[in-house]
């Protein structure tokens, strides 16, 4: 018999995945985390903070906000909506890239099915020596998810597993209220305005709630001459043009795919 159950615990043990390594919290710039585990990045990838057109407002709350983290003072939690395309996540990884400059700072990436294990997180980052902005990109919960903002909400403030006081966190979303609303929201004839009110408290948990709109046709070639011209490439305005009513709209995202097109026509990798 201990034959049998020896190929058995030795397939199991080569099943079963590897422990996971103590993370090393002080050596990258930035983290991914997967719900268990962080993985280290070497660089973060992030246009600099000039060759983001058009958002001057909001580039200025969200780079000094994440500089007084760097710092270790007081800082909001953060909630960037918005237009599609407009910078909101190039702003934050580039807005970390230059506050680490100015003191200990690793941005920390939460994957999109993650959300569940903030407070493992959170108890991992605790009383670290260095500060950290937890990013969640394009967040949105499902119509009917409840459970989701309320407890992001209780997180944010106010809860027992609140984020420890070195932790910030930044979130990227379509919408300000982050959750769906529709018109049913005002069908309680008694209280129309409860189921609002309800949706709204999370995103008034944040300090700073930064709103991106879509760029004018001058802010959308400023944003392509300052991709376009530092690489040497040369471009149109008609052309430029053209490519963003073909796609519908003028975004920072719709002029860097123009330049990689224009990359691409030149012979010439990114």
């Amino acid at each position: 018999m201990s034959d049998p159950l020896e190929r058995i615990a030795a397939a199991l043990e080569r099943l079963a995945p590897a422990p996971a390594a103590n993370t090393d919290w002080t050596a990258y710039p930035a983290y991914v985390w997967d719900g268990s585990a962080a993985r280290g990045i070497e660089r973060i990838e992030a246009p600099a903070l000039g060759q983001l057109i058009g958002i001057d407002r909001q580039k200025t709350q969200v780079a000094e906000n994440i500089a007084r983290l760097a710092r270790g003072a007081a800082a909001h939690d953060m909630l960037l909506w918005g237009a599609r395309g407009m910078g909101k996540s190039a702003l934050v990884r580039a807005a970390t890239i230059a506050a680490q400059g100015q003191g200990s700072l690793a941005l920390v990436q939460v994957a999109a099915d993650a959300l569940p294990s903030l407070p493992a997180l959170f108890a991992n980052l605790a009383g670290r020596p260095r500060n950290f902005l937890v990013y969640l990109d394009d967040l949105g919960f499902a119509e009917g998810d409840s459970s989701g903002p309320r407890h992001l909400r209780s997180w944010l403030e106010g809860g027992v597993e609140a984020r420890p006081c070195n932790v910030r966190l930044a979130v990227t979303s379509n919408r300000r209220a982050i959750v769906p609303r529709h018109g049913a929201e005002q069908d309680d004839p008694l209280n129309p305005r409860d189921a609002l009110d309800d949706l709204q408290a999370l995103a008034d948990r944040f300090g700073l709630a930064i709103g991106f709109h879509n760029a004018s046709q001058d802010d959308y070639l400023g944003i392509v001459a300052a991709y376009a011209d530092p690489l040497g490439l040369a471009w149109d305005q008609a052309d430029a043009l053209e490519w963003a009513k073909r796609r519908g709209a003028r975004s920072g995202r719709t002029a860097w795919q123009y330049v990689t097109e224009l990359a691409g026509r030149a012979g010439r990798q990114l």
